[in-house]
């Protein structure tokens, strides 16, 4: 019986070939040592990098301590010099008092929001800045509150704009606006926050101003003590009655009520505005 030869060629190759020797373990165990080498001496070039670069890391850090270490000890940023600018009520020496910058005080070390801090502390003062000029001089820039009116509290004292106070006023002089009257002493310590009765007035105020009209030459004094809200004087020795709301209406209503009161040549003894829609006055007895 015949039978067919199969015949080896590429395409017919098996898949995969046998191991036609076992190896010895000498050449196993050294391929294994040589493998063991080479991670060693991996790891041990990673080690000397990352040691190389902790050192690196480790004398920049020197260096930088050390120079930070000088700029805060070297007499070279000492304070030889404090300059003040924008005062007018104030003078530079009790602007410099308050500022409390020790001599010789190292540049670097000052601390600006606090020196700030203690200057706001001055009733004038209403912004402050704090200017270093290496290598050793610091400029205290001020501005201070504007006199705005003043307020009568047992004796004179300026309010600003926002109703702050800036102190008394030691001297006689002649308002240009009405005088606020009616506020506690206590309200009108300087370098304090602003009273709210300080500030209500002041308000009003800016409320005839407003206006454009000629209340502010007319009404003498604004008195804050009562519960339902300002009473105004005029200059004739009117009282006003103004109520806790609606100003600026009724201080409109008020000068064409002045006005018509002038006209009719009668004396009133106060005019009341406290009412929606209505003007309410009583004449004045002779």
């Amino acid at each position: 019986m015949l039978t067919r030869t199969g015949i080896l060629s590429p395409r017919h190759a098996p898949g995969e070939l046998g191991d036609m020797a076992e190896r010895s373990p000498l050449i196993t165990g050294q391929r294994v040592r040589h493998r063991l080498r080479r991670r060693l001496g991996r790891a041990l070039a990673a080690a000397l990098r990352l040691g190389g670069i902790i050192l690196l890391l480790a004398g920049a850090a020197a260096v930088v301590a050390a120079a930070v270490q000088w700029l805060l000890t070297s007499p070279r940023f000492a304070v030889a010099v404090v300059e003040v600018q924008g005062t007018s009520r104030l003078s530079p020496a009790e602007v410099r008092e308050a500022a409390a910058i020790s001599p010789g005080e190292n540049l670097f070390r000052l601390n600006s929001e606090e020196v700030v801090a203690r200057l706001r502390q001055l009733g004038p003062v209403k912004r402050a800045e704090v200017i270093r000029s290496f290598p050793n001089r610091v400029t205290l820039v001020v501005e201070e509150r504007v006199p705005f009116t003043l307020a009568q509290a047992g004796r004179l004292y300026w309010l600003d704009e926002d109703g702050v106070s800036l102190g008394p006023e030691p001297r006689a002089v002649t308002p240009r606006l009405p005088v606020i009257t009616g506020i506690r002493p206590e309200e009108t310590r300087s370098g304090g926050a602003a009273a709210e009765d300080a500030r209500a007035a002041v308000s009003l105020i800016r409320s005839m101003l407003r206006t454009g009209s000629s209340l502010t030459r007319e009404i003498s004094e604004i008195d804050m003590s009562g519960a339902d809200g300002p009473i105004l004087y005029t200059v004739d020795g009117v009282e006003v009655r103004l109520g806790t709301a609606d100003w600026e209406d009724r201080l409109g209503r008020l000068e064409g009520v002045l006005a018509q009161i002038r006209s009719l040549g009668e004396p009133v003894e106060y005019v009341d505005l406290r009412f929606r829609g209505q003007v309410v006055f009583k004449p004045r007895l002779r």
